[in-house]
């Protein structure tokens, strides 16, 4: 069970990078320039900065490149939990989707909260904790399917919908306590 949770974080790891470091590095001018949508609200908000999609962006493709270059040193202890695919050059695609899906994810959600009319930081139980998830490997699946199905297992598919909204909290309620959030979720 362990093996299954660390081999979910792992895979996950670039998307699960990308979204703290957007909050923690963005600011700035944001995606939607300040525009409203034809319903008169903002298209995202204030919080989805050009600045922490494309430093959060980064910041996930580097953990994920730094795990291609790790990966050759951890497959013995991953034998028999991955696919060959996981720990080759194929993943370059997926780590460079993951976090951007994520990114994407989270600013899907953010329009349709406008939509709703939640306000920035409005808790959207659920979708605030798995947006990213869903962007993530609707993206990966787009542009990288065959690396996707051969590492996503329906076991890892459960076990990241299971972890994620844990970790998710734990990481805004850091993010909230050291004044990079304004709120715990």
């Amino acid at each position: 069970m362990i093996d299954l949770i660390i081999l979910a974080v792992w895979l996950m790891l670039p998307a699960y990078i990308a979204n703290p470091a957007a909050a923690l590095l963005g600011g700035g001018r944001p995606i939607d320039m300040g525009k409203n949508f034809t319903d008169n609200k903002r298209i995202l908000g204030d919080g989805k900065t050009i600045r922490g999609f494309v430093l959060g962006s980064f910041c996930g493709t580097m953990v994920g490149i730094l795990q291609i270059l790790l990966a050759p040193s951890i497959a013995p202890y991953l034998q028999g939990y991955v696919s060959e695919g996981m720990l080759t050059h194929a993943s370059y695609v997926a780590l460079l989707t993951m976090p951007v899906g994520a990114l994407l994810g989270d600013m899907v959600k953010s329009f349709f909260k406008r939509r709703l009319g939640f306000e920035r930081g409005a808790m959207m139980p659920v979708a605030d904790q798995l947006d990213f998830v869903l962007g993530a490997w609707a993206l990966t699946y787009f542009l990288d399917g065959a690396w996707f199905t051969a590492n996503f297992s329906p076991a890892i598919i459960l076990t990241v919908l299971l972890i994620t909204p844990v970790l998710h909290l734990a990481t805004n309620f850091i993010g909230f306590k050291i004044g990079r959030k304004d709120v715990p979720w």
